[in-house]
């Protein structure tokens, strides 16, 4: 029953991101915000949900491991799994800003969380102390978080692109609030049966939460980026692709 809860709960799970972003892209255009700022934040948080809320239920669960596994393998995934599958469709083509700038953000962002994580290497006071990510750690991380939206920002603008934000479906006012809430529910229940089904797929199988973060749950919550590169892929929306996959690190 778990593991049908475990399954269930993805499928769950990215349907709840997919009707929030809906609801509340269509609650944004009804308000009149800029499609680049809808773009820039419910669009393209909504991919992320489901790795943000596997890791927030594993966090108060005590699944320490079972977090950090799933953001790291979701890394390899988004780079290894989506380009590749990406680039055996269509040949993919890098512009200039992915080049210099998104790659190397992406990697300036994994190497920062693996600095923050083995700080402890450099403490000569206690060498041996657990290494682990602090609330303050959390907060450096969100400030480079915040700079990366900020140059996507600004990027965008230059280039007159609206980050997929003209394309949005506009809903009245109740049926936007109804896909918020019913998304809301399937994001809260989908993400908590990921969890326990992992949480116990580890125990059975004798394996670390560490381990079944990197792999079934990293590719389960990466689905929602896989489908959307592969897509533009076969639409020959080439920079669609690779910046999905890239941005989403």
């Amino acid at each position: 029953m778990v593991y049908v809860l475990f399954v269930v709960g993805f499928a769950i799970l990215i349907k709840g991101a997919d009707m929030l972003v809906v609801g509340a892209s269509s609650i944004g255009k009804r308000l009149n915000m800029p499609s680049i700022v809808i773009g820039l934040t419910i669009v393209s948080f909504g991919t992320s949900l489901p790795e943000l809320l596997v890791n927030i239920f594993a966090s108060f669960s005590g699944s320490s491991e079972l977090a950090i596994g799933n953001v790291l393998g979701s890394n390899v995934a988004n780079i290894l799994l989506i380009l590749g599958i990406s680039a055996m469709i269509t040949p993919l083509p890098i512009n200039k800003n992915t080049y210099f700038s998104e790659v190397p953000f992406s990697l300036i962002a994994t190497l920062l969380v693996g600095f923050l994580a083995n700080v402890t290497l450099f403490n000569q006071v206690a060498p041996n102390a657990p290494q682990y990510i602090s609330r303050y750690d959390g907060g450096i991380l969100l400030f480079f978080f915040l700079m990366f939206l900020g140059y996507v920002y600004v990027v965008s603008k230059q280039n007159d692109e609206d980050l997929q934000g003209s394309n949005i479906r506009v809903m009245s006012t109740g049926m936007s609030t109804l896909y918020i809430l019913v998304g809301t529910i399937g994001l809260y229940f989908g993400g908590n049966w990921v969890v326990d089904g992992a949480i116990n797929i580890a125990l059975h199988f004798g394996m670390s939460e560490s381990l079944v973060g990197l792999t079934i749950v990293a590719i389960g919550t990466s689905l929602p980026e896989l489908v959307t590169s592969v897509i533009a892929a076969y639409r020959n929306n080439t920079d669609i692709a690779v910046g999905n996959a890239v941005g989403s690190n």
